[in-house]
């Protein structure tokens, strides 16, 4: 049985994917978000972090996005535990 765990959007580090389960913006935000293909059930993978830190690339349905890590902070990602890596 896979174990995974909930995470924001924002914990995940390069090379890393997870699986979209809720979106916690309101309003203007949410509505950009879901325009842009962040939507429950998508798998979403972390390109890399811009040199400061902030934004960060995120590849989701063949498309390229730059979020702010506050804005990925209220996107819900499900991702295997850390147990299921190492006996993988």
């Amino acid at each position: 049985m896979a174990m995974t765990k909930q995470v924001p959007l924002s914990n995940l580090a390069p090379g890393q994917k997870g699986t979209i389960i809720a979106i916690r913006s309101r309003g203007p935000l949410r509505r950009r978000l879901l325009d842009m293909g962040m939507v429950r059930g998508e798998t979403v993978y972390v390109e890399r972090v811009a040199p400061l830190g902030d934004p960060v690339e995120y590849s989701v349905k063949g498309a390229h996005l730059s979020l702010r890590r506050r804005d990925a902070a209220n996107i819900i990602v499900e991702v295997p535990s850390q147990e299921d890596e190492d006996h993988d």
